[in-house]
């Protein structure tokens, strides 16, 4: 379950699983390690990959600065007070603390800044103070893009679960509505951190059905 990666699998179709084997799937990455080991086999004991796997280890900004030129703008406050100055909305995601370079203000509780949201019309960054604030958190999303694993959409209302990012325990939901357009997703409690072209993907019990992109997220 800690390894699951179905998450990024979702768009996958019917021709390519025919031709796909999992051979070592019933077994736990440690197991595998022991395998490898006792075959002499001299990665078995490689780190974890971390960070995005195609283009290997190596600053996420920098590699951006390469393709996408700089634009920087305001770093404003969910009440419109402005705080600083970003280099580009395309170095922060929803929900990320590091790297905004505000840090403390006189007459502020102390709390660490998190990206809310990103107005692209005025190419401003959203902020708000406390890993628990309401701006950070919807109940509900809108996607498109949509993708089923078994060739066609589930009858509705789909009461199942979703992950909105890798790794997340999975989150019952009802699939509401489904048109061309997308679909909108109404989740029992409220998520943290949705964010806009990120992936969500939808399970029912153990089985991957498929997923979309997420347009927005909304209360």
């Amino acid at each position: 379950p800690g390894k699951d990666q179905s998450y990024f699998l979702h768009g996958l179709n019917q021709a390519q699983l025919a031709s796909a084997r999992f051979p070592i799937g019933d077994l736990h990455k440690a197991q595998v390690r022991e395998r490898a080991a006792a075959a002499g086999l001299i990665t078995h004991a490689k780190k974890d990959s971390t960070g995005i796997c195609f283009i290997g280890e190596r600053p996420f900004r920098e590699f951006l600065s390469r393709y996408l030129p700089a634009r920087p703008g305001p770093i404003c406050t969910v009440d419109g007070e402005r705080l600083g100055e970003h280099a580009g909305l395309m170095f922060h995601t929803i929900g990320q603390r590091q790297g905004l370079g505000i840090g403390g203000r006189k007459a502020s509780s102390g709390e660490p800044w998190y990206v809310a949201s990103k107005d692209l019309a005025h190419n401003t960054l959203i902020v708000a103070q406390c890993r628990d604030h309401p701006a950070l958190f919807h109940q509900r999303l809108r996607a498109s893009q949509l993708h089923w694993i078994a060739g066609q959409p589930p009858s509705l209302p789909l009461i199942g679960t979703a992950k909105i990012r890798y790794r997340q325990a999975d989150q019952p939901c009802v699939l509401a509505s489904l048109d061309e357009q997308g679909a909108e997703v109404c989740f029992a409690k409220p998520q943290r951190a949705i964010a806009p072209g990120q992936s969500v993907v939808f399970y029912r019990d153990d089985e991957c059905l498929g997923g979309g992109i997420i347009d927005a997220g909304y209360t």
